[in-house]
Parts: structure tokens; C-alpha cells; sequence
């Protein structure tokens, strides 16, 4: 399993889409092996189980499958995934983690020519209402997670998520007009 190659990985995901269960359980064993091994290379000292990392990883990507363009590489996505999860595991045990930026260079878009400054950042987090904005900046600006955020603001995961979907597609539709 763990020499799934990505055009098989691909093509179980678009059938486990399509509604096959079998192909679904394949994907995931599939998945669950290549993140294994991320996670194994990645904690390199303990207070971080692997088998954790892998387990919230094949969470979110049941949860978000939905998310991923078929017409677009699945490792990459993978990746992406796991390298949260695994931030988000030493979050938890109070370590930060660097990551180093050659292990998914291949994920990140190109850099972008124009820049935000402060203030359009404030203009944009104004134009939202209170708890929008407390969540979009605690998020976006400060880099809580969501758990932080919750527990900060009192609020719970969903709504927390809820909020910031909704804040971060209402600053989109605003500068979108521009």
C-alpha cells in the first residue's frame, strides 16, 4: 500500500466519488500508509503519536473529499492535509514545528505580485460584522486555529468555521468588484 502511486490513488478517489465503497476503503488504506510514513519522518522527537496524525488526516480528508478537483494531482492535497494536521498536533502538546518549505514547494502557487498592506487588512476585516471579524482575525491575521479561536471567543468548532467561510467569502465578494 504504501507505494500507491498518485494516478491509482486518483483513480480510487474518483470512484470512491462515484459512489464505491470498496474503492473508498482502498483510498484510505492507501492514504492512511502514505501519511503514516510523513508523520514518522516529520516527529522526529515524542509528545506526538503518528497513528494520531494519521487518524484526524483521513478525518478531514473524509470530511473535505469534497474539496479536491479531480483534474488535479490527490498528493499534493494529501500532503497538504497531513502537514496541518501534524501542525495542529504539536499546537496541541504546546511545540511549534517548522517545517521546512522544499517538503511541499511543489503545493504552493506562485507568489502573488501585488501585496495587502494593514490597512486594506483592516478595511476588509471593518467591513465585516463583530463576530466575523473576531474570527477572520484571529484566524488570518493572528494564526489560531480553530480550536483556539473557539475556545478564545466561546463559540464552538462549527460555528467558528461557519463564521469564517462566511467572513472570508464576504471580504472575496467585496474585492472582487474592485
Amino acid at each position: 500500500m504504501a507505494g500507491m502511486s498518485e494516478a491509482e490513488l486518483a483513480r480510487l478517489m474518483r470512484a470512491a466519488t462515484a459512489g464505491d465503497e470498496k474503492a473508498y476503503a482502498e483510498f484510505l488504506r492507501g492514504t492512511a500508509a502514505i501519511v503514516r510514513g510523513f508523520a514518522r519522518r516529520k516527529i522526529v522527537q515524542g509528545g506526538v503519536d503518528p497513528e494520531d496524525v494519521v487518524q484526524e488526516t483521513l478525518l478531514a480528508i473524509h470530511l473535505k473529499r469534497h474539496t479536491w478537483r479531480q483534474d488535479a494531482p490527490i498528493l499534493p492535497w494529501i500532503y497538504a492535509i497531513a502537514r496541518f494536521k501534524l501542525i495542529d498536533a504539536f499546537r496541541r502538546r504546546g511545540r511549534r514545528i517548522e517545517v521546512a518549505v522544499d517538503d511541499f514547494a511543489e503545493t504552493l502557487a506562485e507568489p502573488e505580485q501585488e501585496t495587502v498592506s494593514e490597512r486594506d487588512i483592516g478595511r476588509a476585516l471593518d467591513s465585516l460584522p463583530p463576530g466575523q471579524r473576531s474570527v477572520v482575525s484571529s484566524i488570518s491575521v493572528d494564526g489560531h486555529s480553530i480550536g483556539e479561536t473557539a475556545k478564545k471567543l466561546g463559540m464552538n468548532e462549527t460555528a467558528v468555521r461557519v463564521a469564517l467561510h462566511r467572513g472570508l467569502a464576504a471580504i472575496a465578494k467585496r474585492f472582487a468588484r474592485g
